[in-house]
């Protein structure tokens, strides 16, 4: 149990950070710019701690956990491709149905974010991979 909570902690911790950092500094000009008429003044906190709660577990269990299953030889490849695949699908999810059902909906927004989606899942899950192998080795 304590590599899970390691595993997740650490990929949790790499998410939240870089997350806030894209979302806070880095691309809020371009959200402000493409999306910024449905913008809350500030975010509702506990909702978005349930998001991070969530799509942490998420990249754990389809990309971090699965190599400790018996006889497993996932290695860092493959737990990378795997979170990058589940990031991209998670945030295509989000941006094409906002393409789809939106008014005015900016596809090169919906794009980037798409790309960060698979960026940030792909370096949450290689700190969590970090983690579960410090605490598989402990």
């Amino acid at each position: 149990m304590n590599r899970y909570l390691a595993a997740y902690a650490g990929t949790a911790t790499v998410m939240v950070v870089l997350d806030l950092l894209w979302l806070g500094v880095i691309a809020k000009p371009l959200y402000q710019q493409g999306i910024g008429h449905l913008m809350a003044e500030q975010p509702v906190v506990p909702v978005a701690v349930l998001f991070y709660l969530l799509y942490a577990l998420g990249v754990v269990v389809f990309a971090v956990a699965p190599q400790l299953a018996p006889g497993a030889a996932r290695g860092w490849a493959e737990t990378l491709g795997m979170a990058a695949l589940f990031g991209f699908i998670a945030y295509a999810t989000y941006d094409l149905t906002n393409l789809a059902t939106l008014k005015d909906w900016p596809l090169g927004l919906s794009l980037i974010d798409m790309a960060w989606g698979t960026v940030v899942s792909t370096a949450a899950a290689a700190g969590g991979k970090a983690a579960l192998d410090w605490a598989s080795s402990t």
